[in-house]
């Protein structure tokens, strides 16, 4: 049963919005504490200097109606110096007000019964503006001096304070999602490292180690990923020496079995039919033997990292020729783009060209096509064949050991050993190019190598780069 792998937002977007979101949190909690203190505190400096200044009235209305001096209307006029302010005097024969009109209907009742020596404010709404109000006892009895102080530039005040303090909250969040991405970015970058040293050595670059860290958290994963890299290489060395020896002490008696074969064909006419027919059989599977042998051989010398390449400037589409000659075959060359010049060894060069067009002729139905031109600056070789394609779950599993695709477990000459796609990729990676299989435009396969110029840097190296795409 295949699960299906749930793709969410990556380790460092999580750190980014996690960061953010404390942030944010932090910063909304700073902001909530900020406004209730500043509204708390600009709201009781106004009802202080409020209080003064209703007292202050309330005793020159006492005096000036003690002494008769003067009209109470115009003394309330001259009081009232905000144009939005109000001030009532309520006494036992009536109510004067002055200032902004208001309803006294309007007015809380609590206002009108202050406590003798008691001063009363409250914060309410008439209108739709906000006041403040005072109400204290007159001098007389049930005289009560009101006055009514808006509080429209605090509510400014306010609302401006609000802006910028959900403004900081949201820079608070942005600053923390950068933070969080440049902190994730730091902390995964030993992460990143690795992964990209992983990579290498699975494309087959066994050479790969981390630097030392000084941090005693990555320390322990360096040292294990270097000795790991140093285990898996010391391994691959046995085994391709193994193999090499292996493939050395299997050349004499090869040899003597491929000569005694030849005596025997000498002798057919001397021996039964049957005899002549498992001599046959016989010199097939040695011939089959031979070959896979000759490709060990090279392969193990790889695995060594052997690097015997006689390198030399080489035309691309020339040396295709050559081979299509050399083999008597039969195919179309096309030329499309004259390609750049490489750097490389000729031998190694023309296995590749003959261990594909070996596998179009065994497994591919014949050569449909090749096709040599430039590619971005590079050398492209493009073989197609006739025949159904290779699946693409096995379009990497081809180039590797005695991988046959839909031809494994068969035997005979025609099946073949395995190894003549994984030499190609061995000897295209030496020289860092690039091999891979795709589908052709008209149908069947299509194998593309491509090689770096000659005058590429990347085409002298000592180690390629990965063998597939």
């Amino acid at each position: 049963m295949v699960t299906k792998r749930r793709i969410g937002l990556s380790l460092r977007w999580r750190v980014a919005i996690a960061f953010g979101l404390a942030s944010v949190a932090v910063a909304g909690l700073v902001a909530v504490a900020t406004w209730q203190l500043a509204t708390t505190y600009m709201l009781d400096q106004r009802r202080q200097s409020a209080t003064l200044q209703a007292t202050v009235n309330a005793q020159l209305v006492e005096a000036s109606s003690r002494s008769g001096s003067g009209s109470l209307d115009e003394l309330l006029s001259g009081l009232v110096v905000d144009p939005g302010s109000s001030i009532l005097l309520a006494r036992s024969d009536g109510l004067l007000t002055s200032g902004r009109a208001v309803d006294p209907a309007d007015l809380p009742s609590q206002l009108f019964t202050p406590d003798p020596g008691e001063t009363r404010w409250l914060v309410t709404e008439i209108d739709g503006i906000r006041v403040l109000a005072i109400s204290l006892q007159g001098g007389s009895a049930g005289t009560v001096f009101i006055e009514l102080f808006p509080l429209v530039e605090l509510g400014r005040i306010q609302h401006f304070l609000i802006l910028v303090l959900v403004a900081g909250a949201a820079a608070s969040g942005l600053l923390g999602v950068g933070l969080g991405w440049w902190t994730s970015k730091r902390a995964l970058r030993p992460l990143t490292e690795l992964t990209e040293s992983a990579a290498r050595v699975a494309g087959g670059d066994l050479h790969v180690r981390l630097p030392e860290q000084s941090d005693p958290d990555l320390a322990p994963l360096a040292s294990t990923f270097n000795a790991t890299v140093e285990a898996l290489e010391r391994r691959v060395r046995l085994d391709a020496r193994f193999a090499g020896d292996i493939s050395h002490e299997l050349r004499s008696p090869l040899t003597t079995m491929v000569n005694a074969i030849e005596v025997l064909r000498h002798r057919q006419g001397e021996i039964p039919e049957v005899a002549r027919q498992a001599v046959d059989l016989l010199a097939g599977e040695v011939e089959r033997f031979r070959k896979m042998l000759l490709d060990l051989l090279e392969i193990s010398r790889s695995d060594e990292d052997v690097d015997d390449r006689a390198l030399e400037s080489i035309d691309l589409a020339i040396l295709v020729a050559k081979v299509r000659d050399t083999g008597r075959m039969t195919f179309p060359l096309v030329v499309e783009k004259p390609p750049p010049a490489i750097y490389a060894d000729r031998r190694r060069l023309v296995r590749v060209v003959a261990n594909l067009l070996d596998n179009a002729e065994r497994h591919g139905g014949g050569v449909a096509k090749v096709t040599v031109t430039e590619w971005q600056g590079r050398a492209r070789l493009e073989v197609d064949d006739a025949g159904p394609g290779v699946p693409v779950e096995l379009r990497e599993q081809i180039f590797e050991r005695f991988a046959r695709g839909r031809h494994a477990g068969e035997r005979g000459g025609e099946s073949g050993s395995g190894l003549g796609l994984a030499l190609v990729a061995r000897h295209v990676r030496l020289h860092s190019g690039a091999v891979w299989v795709e589908d052709a435009p008209g149908g069947g396969a299509r194998f593309v190598v491509e090689l770096p110029a000659a005058n590429d840097d990347a085409g002298h190296p000592e180690v390629g780069p990965s063998i597939a795409r």
